[in-house]
């Protein structure tokens, strides 16, 4: 009798199954919505029929009974509790997907793929040296890279569509966010071979920015950074020229149209450009920070770890 009552304690003690709670296909749809603002676009995202998609979010907010979609005319917007619910809904999905990962077939650390994010500013220079190194460190790992800009990046990190992220150092991170640094990389002037700065021995950032400086386009992280190493973090200058990688700013400064800074690794791929000198900055300072960043919520933490330190493991041999 006492083992009969010791069971029927634990068997009423144990989650009882809700007919009523919240489904994955509403969190999701719910989701798509806060994406798309658009009733039609979120259902083909969700491969659903438009219909079905309005009727289950509707049946969610009388359940509920408070608004998430705020619904005039055409256009399809969530309330603020509606996007404070999709914030909530987009966190629940990428930990299941998470968790789906750990128990697949993959080796550990990783049980499965891995997506990367890496800055556009960084990713051609730094993948031929990282990636033999993490093939080899993880030879069964299956992992891609997304190319993007800082904003962009953090946003598909928060959206859960890439599992880390690799760029330069941001100031405030969010405490939902873990982070390890990687390595400095310092900028180096890039003159024309004819330029009157060529034949020193290294450049001064502020006497380089009084000549046509080159910089990439809005947006880019490096053209702030840049632009603070040279004294112009607020003047709102930048040059004529606002290109859209580093290699347009590299074949720009050879052809003589200015100068710039490149990244060292950027740098060190253009070292036998007989177009180019290159050279350092007279002053210490200017340089940039490169972390990688992934969510805390990650039960693959220990997996991010190991890849950081093969990523600084290798540029510090490099």
């Amino acid at each position: 009798m006492a083992l009969l009552r010791v069971l029927h304690h634990s068997v009423m003690t144990l989650p009882i199954f809700d007919p009523k709670a919240t489904t994955l296909p509403v969190l999701r749809y719910l989701v798509a919505l806060d994406e798309y603002g658009h009733f039609g676009r979120a259902a083909a995202a969700c491969a659903v029929a438009q219909p079905t998609l309005s009727e289950q979010i509707s049946r969610y907010e009388q359940r509920l009974g408070v608004e998430l979609v705020q619904r005039s005319g055409r256009s399809s917007e969530l309330s603020p509790l509606g996007r404070s619910l999709a914030a909530q809904a987009r966190e629940i999905l990428y930990r299941l997907q998470a968790l789906e990962q750990s128990a697949g077939p993959g080796d550990p650390p990783f049980y499965g793929p891995i997506r990367m994010g890496v800055i556009m500013s960084l990713g051609s220079s730094l993948l031929p040296h990282i990636g033999p190194a993490i093939e080899e460190a993880f030879p069964r790992l299956r992992w891609s890279v997304r190319e993007g800009l800082t904003g962009g990046l953090l946003a598909d990190l928060a959206a859960g569509e890439v599992d880390c992220v690799v760029l330069a150092s941001v100031p405030e991170i969010d405490d939902a966010y873990a982070q390890e640094h990687l390595f400095r990389e310092e900028f180096i002037a890039a003159l024309p071979v004819d330029h009157p700065f060529a034949a020193a021995g290294s450049v001064d950032a502020q006497e380089l920015a009084r000549d046509q400086l080159l910089l990439l386009e809005d947006g880019h992280c490096l053209r702030g950074q840049a632009l603070a190493v040279c004294g112009l973090a607020n003047s709102g200058t930048g040059g004529d020229y606002r290109a859209t990688s580093l290699e347009t700013l590299r074949q720009l400064v050879a052809l003589g149209h200015g100068v710039t800074l490149l990244p060292r690794l950027t740098a060190e791929q253009s070292a036998n450009d007989p177009r180019l000198v290159l050279r350092p900055l007279s002053e210490p300072g200017g340089h940039r920070d490169i972390v990688m960043i992934w969510r805390r919520s990650e039960i693959r933490e220990e997996g991010f770890r190991q890849l950081a330190a093969v990523v600084r493991d290798t540029i510090r041999d490099t």
